[in-house]
């Protein structure tokens, strides 16, 4: 627990704003400021500040609006699509977006009012970068550049998280060749659409569109390939820094004959499963990993051992595939933007543009199925093309970027139910496109009171009025804790229960929850023990000084 402090301006305790609202993380906005430089075409109005920052409050979902980049940073700072929060650092990465320049990747300290202060800066090695990956080492980010299909490695402290020189490392699925495809303003299509024209245009070309380190040894790239409807799989040496050969490739789909669009990939948290929503097709694909595959590749890269044993044959099986819409709604009238499987590893989400819906699925936890989807529903965004979503900290709200509507829009998440609710809280933001959560905590504390003295100050000590609110703050916490413990448990065991007295006996597949009655049983009489524990906590503070 963060202590008070008590400056001449104000008091906070821990993140608490002056409006006296318990808050514990920023949210990291960025948006489009140059519409002529993208392979797409928003609608929206361009924007004049490239970042805004907001600090959430989990008591009621709203936001209140921090920072906004200075106007002469938008000259810059071009289109920044997309954001790392690094994984130790209080430390941002942003690349931009531009068809007709190098990306340029951005590295911000985040402080907790706030306040960004650039680090370090670097180029992304090609044109249009649209995704940034942190390998585990922490040594180097990894940059996907769409436009030309490259995809670069760049060394990073991992004590600071600033730049440590150039590029190490790049690899080109196009091997050198030109982008046949024109831009917009040069005649080309305008790749935000989905008729047959557009996508044959589109699918000239391989166009990276992100680059996922596989989850138990970090020695494989997954990288969704749009324009070639498949899914390459890259050794990747994080000692080095280096992506050597590609080992396999496969389809993103079906095989229909009909475009898919690979976008994204995200892993389960515990299972050994992958999900890859297709942009085109408007389908997530759902695919077995072969985590014991992986292993023996690590293996023989540590023992130097040559890897051409494990070429054409990939660690990923396809298992299913289903439709991110309504059975009757057009596909041409959509693309898919974001998929994220959700921190309790219970639900799959993800965004539709055109149809201007979250669509949300059930992961199957038990039996033969376990992994793949159920629909739950479709959910309204409030506003036209959500190009991208992100959850706080808790998994209990989402926020969604409304590209074309210009703004931001918040949403109550159930956590034993997986639907969605608006909580009225909506935010002008123009052209918003991506929205990266920085949760605040002891590290945040500590790295930024090392690098800007000047902008935080440290924990002193308390005063009278100080320790009145400290008191009155841990009060609060508390009472939210039990309260939220006693909610969770509750409704969960609700779930389970009305379910199960539905459940058919005979089915071994059908999902109903991630715990079984007697589990949810004992969480429950472990949650009354805490709360107890809390109580006391509670008791004894209120009493103290």
């Amino acid at each position: 627990m963060t202590a008070i402090v008590e400056s001449q301006e104000s008091i906070s305790v821990g993140w608490t704003d002056e409006m006296g609202a318990a808050a514990d993380q920023l949210f990291f906005v960025s948006t489009y400021t140059d519409f002529d430089r993208l392979a797409h075409g928003p609608r929206g109005t361009e924007a004049k500040h490239s970042l805004y920052v907001y600090r959430f409050h989990p008591s009621d979902g709203s936001l209140v609006l921090l920072h906004v980049s200075d106007r002469k940073e938008r000259e810059v700072v071009v289109n920044p699509a997309f954001s790392r929060y690094h994984p130790t650092l209080n430390v941002v990465y942003t690349c931009t977006e531009d068809i007709e320049n190098n990306g340029q990747i951005f590295a911000y300290s985040i402080l907790p009012n706030g306040a960004l202060t650039k680090i370090g800066q670097a180029d992304a090695g090609g044109t249009s970068t649209c995704y940034l990956t942190i390998d585990k080492a922490q040594k180097h980010i990894i940059a996907t550049n769409y436009w030309n299909s490259t995809l670069t490695v760049i060394p990073i402290c991992p004590k600071t998280g600033e730049f440590k020189g150039d590029i190490k490392s790049v690899h080109d699925p196009n091997q050198g060749k030109k982008v046949v495809a024109a831009p917009k303003k040069c005649g080309g299509v305008n790749h935000s659409n989905n008729d047959a024209s557009t996508v044959r245009q589109r699918q000239t070309d391989p166009h990276s569109h992100a680059l996922v380190l596989d989850p138990f040894e970090g020695c494989v790239a997954y990288v969704p390939d749009l324009g070639k409807d498949l899914i390459r799989e890259i050794l990747y040496d994080q000692e080095e820094g280096k992506l050597m050969m590609e080992l396999a490739v496969l389809p993103s789909g079906l095989c229909t004959g009909m475009p898919d669009g690979p976008r994204y990939i995200e892993f389960h948290p515990s299972f050994e499963t992958a999900y890859v929503v297709n942009e085109l097709s408007s389908t997530i694909a759902v695919f077995s990993v072969d985590k014991s595959r992986l292993h023996e590749i690590k293996l023989s890269m540590l023992a130097k051992e040559p890897m051409d044993r494990f070429k054409d044959k990939s660690t990923l099986t396809l298992v299913q595939s289903i439709s991110t819409l309504p059975d009757a709604f057009p596909k041409a009238m959509n693309t898919c933007g974001r998929v994220c499987v959700h921190p309790s590893g219970r639900f799959v989400v993800v965004s539709n543009r055109g149809h201007e819906s979250i669509t949300i699925f059930r992961v199957r936890q038990n039996g033969s199925n376990r992994g793949k989807l159920n629909l739950i529903g479709c959910f309204h965004t409030r506003g036209e093309t959500p190009r991208h979503f992100q959850f706080d900290a808790s998994g209990q709200y989402l926020i969604v970027a409304n590209q074309d509507s210009d703004c931001i829009s918040v949403f109550s998440f159930n956590l034993s139910t997986g639907e969605m609710k608006y909580t009225g809280n909506t935010y002008h933001v123009p052209s918003p496109n991506f929205v990266c959560c920085v949760p605040l905590d002891d590290r945040q504390a500590i790295s930024t009171s090392d690098k800007n003295p000047q902008e935080f100050t440290p924990p002193t000590t308390l005063t009278e009025s100080g320790a009145d609110k400290l008191k009155e703050a841990f009060n609060h916490h508390i009472n939210k804790e039990i309260s939220a413990n006693l909610i969770n448990v509750t409704r969960e065991l609700s779930s389970l229960t009305t379910a199960t007295e539905a459940k058919d006996d005979s089915s071994e597949d059908t999902d109903f929850g991630c715990m079984d009655k007697p589990s949810l049983m004992s969480e429950l009489e472990a949650a009354k023990r805490e709360i107890l524990e809390l109580k006391k906590a509670l008791s004894r503070f209120s009493s103290s000084g």
